[in-house]
C-alpha cells in the first residue's frame, strides 16, 4: 500500500466537552464549535489578534488566559508561537515571582516531588501556549493569509468531517496533528523487527509510537514457552509487538485495545508487515474471552494522572491498568502458560511505585517471577543533563517480567 495516496482515516474523535467558543468580533457576537484534543474548556475571554500583536503583549494575555483568535498571516502565527515558547521556557529570574524563602520551600527535595512540579510546569505551559487559536473553516481550510491545506491531516487524526459547523482549535494542537501526519507518512524504524523496508511501524495521532525500541528488543528474545500456538497482545497500539510475536512463530494472536484509534492504527501496520492474517483485532478493555499460553502487555509505564487523554498511553494513574492486567491473567492464562510483562522502572527511580509493590501485587495475583530480561534505554533524554528528571532517566532499566501461575 502506498502511505502518501492511500491513508487511513481514522474514527472521528469523540467530543468529549460540545463546547463552543464565543468572542465579539467588529460589533457582532460569534460562535464557533471548540475542538481541544486535550479536553480543555475553551477560553472564556477571546480577543482579536493579528501581525500587529507583539510577542510580549501575547504572553502576557496567554498566561492570564485569554484566548488570542489570529486574524493575521498563519506563518506569522507559527512565528509568535516560537516567541511564546521562548519565554514558557525561560527560567525564571531569582526574586521575580516570590522571595528566596519562598524559592527556596519549592527547591525539589525528593526525586517524586521533582516529578510533581515538573508535571505542574507542562500542565500551566500546555496552557498559556494553547491560548493562540486559530480559526477553521466547515471543509477544515484556514481562511489565513498563507495558511497551508491540513485538510488530510485532520481527517487522519479526527476523521471526516461530520457537520458544516465552523471550529477554532489551538494553533499548538494543530500542528500536533500535521507533525503526527509527518510521522504517519514517514513512519519509524524498529531495528527489532529486521531489516529494512518491513522494519517500519507508521504511528497514527493519538497512539502511542514505538519509538523507544528496547522494549520491542525486550520481546524478540525472550524466551517463547514450549506453547505457543496462541499469545493474547493486551494493549495492541500501533501493532508493533502483535508483529514480533507474529515473526517469532507465534501462529496466532488475539489484540486488544480499547481505543478505536489503536485498532485502526494497528490493522494497517500488521497489514503492511504481512502479519494481519494471523491477528484478530478486538475492542476490548484488557482480555479478550478465553485463554492462552503467552500474554503479553506494555502498560503504560508512569502511575500518574495524565493532564490530556493523548498521554493515557504514558500515564496510568494508580497503576490502574498494571493492576487490572495483574488480577485478569490468572483467569486468562493456560495453567503452564506465561504472561510477559513489558515495564520501565522509571517509576521506583522517581517515587511513584517501589519495587516492592510491584512484586506485592504479582503476589496478591496468583502469580510467581519465572524470569526477568532487562535492557538499557538509549533514548536522548536518558543522557541529556538539563532534563529535570535526569536523574532518574539515568538509572532507568526496562525489564520483561515472564510471570507464570503460582502452584496451589
Amino acid at each position: 500500500m502506498n502511505q502518501a495516496s492511500h491513508p487511513t482515516v481514522a474514527p472521528a474523535a469523540k467530543d468529549l466537552t460540545d463546547a463552543t467558543l464565543s468572542w465579539s468580533e467588529n460589533g457582532t457576537e460569534c460562535h464557533a464549535l471548540w475542538r481541544s484534543e486535550r479536553n480543555a474548556a475553551p477560553p472564556k475571554r477571546v480577543v482579536i489578534a493579528d501581525d500587529t500583536l507583539n510577542a510580549d503583549s501575547a504572553y502576557r494575555l496567554a498566561c492570564e488566559g485569554t484566548g488570542l483568535l489570529w486574524r493575521g498571516d498563519f506563518q506569522n502565527a507559527r512565528l509568535l508561537l516560537q516567541a511564546l515558547m521562548r519565554r514558557a521556557n525561560a527560567p525564571v529570574k531569582p526574586g521575580k515571582a516570590r522571595a528566596k524563602s519562598r524559592a527556596q520551600e519549592a527547591t525539589p527535595i525528593t526525586p517524586q516531588q521533582a516529578f510533581h512540579l515538573h508535571r505542574q510546569a507542562q500542565s500551566q505551559r500546555a496552557r498559556t501556549l494553547s491560548m493562540l487559536l486559530i480559526p477553521l473553516n466547515a471543509d477544515r481550510s484556514i481562511p489565513l493569509r498563507r495558511a497551508p491545506d491540513m485538510k488530510l491531516a485532520c481527517a487522519q487524526a479526527w476523521g471526516p468531517v461530520m457537520d458544516k459547523n465552523n471550529t477554532v482549535t489551538s494553533l499548538r494542537e494543530l500542528l500536533g496533528v500535521v507533525g503526527a501526519h509527518e510521522w504517519h507518512k514517514k513512519g519509524i524504524e524498529v531495528e527489532a523487527l529486521g531489516g529494512a523496508p518491513n522494519n517500519r511501524i507508521f504511528p497514527s495521532y493519538g497512539v502511542f509510537s514505538p519509538v523507544r525500541g528496547e522494549y520491542v528488543a525486550l520481546v524478540a528474545n525472550a524466551p517463547l514457552p514450549e506453547d505457543h500456538a496462541l499469545a493474547f497482545d493486551i494493549g495492541v497500539g500501533s501493532g508493533v509487538l502483535s508483529a514480533m510475536l507474529s515473526r517469532r512463530g507465534v501462529k496466532r494472536i488475539v489484540a486488544t485495545d480499547n481505543d478505536p484509534r489503536a485498532l485502526v492504527c494497528a490493522r494497517e501496520n500488521l497489514d503492511r508487515l504481512g502479519a494481519l492474517p494471523k491477528v484478530q483485532l478486538v475492542q476490548a478493555d484488557l482480555f479478550p474471552e478465553g485463554q492462552a499460553p503467552l500474554i503479553v502487555c506494555n502498560p503504560p509505564w508512569v502511575p500518574a494522572r495524565a493532564n490530556a487523554p493523548i498521554e493515557h498511553a504514558i500515564y496510568d494513574e494508580n497503576s490502574q491498568m498494571l493492576r487490572g492486567f495483574l488480577s485478569g491473567v490468572r483467569t486468562h492464562l493456560t495453567p503452564d502458560g506465561q504472561a510477559w510483562l513489558i515495564l520501565s522502572d522509571l517509576a521506583e527511580h522517581l517515587g511513584l511505585r517501589t519495587r516492592e509493590e510491584l512484586l506485592g501485587w504479582i503476589e496478591h495475583a496468583g502469580l510467581r517471577v519465572l524470569g526477568r530480561g532487562d535492557i538499557r534505554p538509549t533514548h536522548a533524554k536518558a543522557a541529556d543533563k538539563e532534563d529535570p528528571l535526569h536523574a532518574a532517566r539515568s538509572a532507568e532499566v526496562t525489564s520483561l517480567w515472564r510471570l507464570g501461575i503460582q502452584p496451589l
